[in-house]
């Protein structure tokens, strides 16, 4: 009580101490002092007007072109708009978007589509076909924090429904305009799992109680399991699972009737495109080796769609190749599938754009800077796609 005491009196004596300093002020210092904040009010940037205007289709010479958006944390419509376009005259028709599960349910029940709303609205009017990532947790699903500390990648079994629930309100919503989803990211990495032991038969039951749901709120909807992480991570590790393995995994939990299409990442990291697969190396065909495990497991016919790629090109980055390599290797990549994966739908290079600067290397696999700078690699891929830009 003595603590809410003295709260209160140093409450007090701030108030009476203000109303002093304001008595001190003479009428024509607060005329001014009000008339200078009008000012700054009045000549504030204006709201930027954003109109959709005529639907757009884009021009390219490869359809499986895409690149991953990042638009998660674009707060501005206008930027939304202009990344999108951007996207479309680089003669790219794919595009993957992230939608994570707290910025649409961030209380149970309650959804808040906004901002993914104005991204697909931006999307279908740029012509452009969008494969959505699903994933992360909210804070009312995941346990307690007096009990148990856990990160946006924390699911367990008990919330698998919820999830399944948020999926279908997704899909439901938008049937006809986005039809591809991604369920979950990377899960044979310890960090996306929760920092748990990964679990190739947790995530299948994850499908599992997705499949159904999603496919009753569109029967038309591809639904994309794996999104595996390119690892050479051994048994017993603490940080995950070699991506080989987990999907083997996978197809022995019996995941094969819960998935219409896989997901796949295909980073180059130094190697060219063309360089051949081997188990105990990570490239860019790695994805063959992925596509060998599903077909011994009779899903052949399902494709698969290469949802991460690329390759970096930072100065000192210890994994990353010289701009001219990145962007011969990133056309290479995508003429290859085109050539050589007949079974591949789309190839999407990460990443197009960031909101904001990373200021790491990171910031080194862009296409396009935070302001709409044009790199050299999105003119290259340009002149590959004959975009429109």
């Amino acid at each position: 009580m003595d603590r809410i005491a003295r709260g209160q009196a140093a409450v007090v004596t701030f108030v009476r101490q203000a109303i002093a300093t304001l008595r001190c002020i003479r009428p024509a210092h607060l005329f001014r002092a009000a008339l200078a904040l009008f000012i700054l009010w009045a000549i504030r940037p204006p709201h930027v007007l954003v109109v959709l205007g005529p639907p757009q289709q884009v021009v390219t010479t490869n359809p499986i072109v895409g690149v991953h958006t990042r638009l998660t944390d674009e707060v501005q419509d206008w930027k939304i708009q202009r990344t999108l376009r951007m996207v479309r005259e680089m003669g790219s028709p794919w595009i993957v978007e992230y939608f994570p599960w707290p910025y649409v349910e961030p209380q149970e029940g309650e959804f808040t589509w906004g901002h993914s709303d104005v991204v697909v609205e931006h999307a279908e009017n740029q012509g452009l076909t969008v494969i959505a990532r699903l994933g992360w947790v909210p804070g009312w699903a995941r346990p307690d924090l007096d009990e148990q500390e856990t990160t946006l990648t924390y699911l367990d079994a008990v919330h698998y429904d919820e999830f399944a629930d948020f999926v279908a309100a997704f899909v439901a919503r938008y049937r006809g305009r986005v039809n591809h989803v991604i369920i979950w990211n990377e899960p044979n990495l310890s960090f996306e799992w929760g920092y748990r032991p990964v679990d190739a038969g947790g995530y299948v039951e994850l499908l599992r109680a997705v499949y159904p749901r999603a496919h009753a709120a569109n029967p038309d909807v591809v639904v994309l399991a794996g999104a595996l992480a390119p690892t050479l991570e051994p048994e017993g590790s603490a940080a995950g699972l070699n991506d080989l393995a987990y999907l083997e995994r996978m197809y022995q939990a019996g995941a094969a009737s819960s998935f219409d299409a896989l997901a796949i990442h295909a980073y180059g990291l130094t190697f060219p495109p063309e360089e051949p697969p081997a188990a105990d190396a990570i490239n860019f065909r790695r994805v063959e080796l992925l596509r060998e495990i599903m077909v011994a497991n009779g899903d052949g016919d399902k494709p698969v769609y290469v949802t991460e790629a690329g390759w970096n090109d930072h100065p000192r980055w210890a994994r990353s190749v010289r701009p001219g390599q990145r962007i011969e290797y990133t056309i290479g990549a995508y003429e290859w599938a085109r050539q050589n994966w007949p079974w591949c739908a789309c190839v999407a290079m990460w990443a197009f754009r960031y909101p904001a600067p990373a200021h790491s290397y990171q910031d080194y696999y862009t296409f396009v800077t935070e302001e709409f700078q044009p790199k050299v690699i999105y003119l290259e891929v340009q002149k590959y796609t004959g975009g429109d830009g």
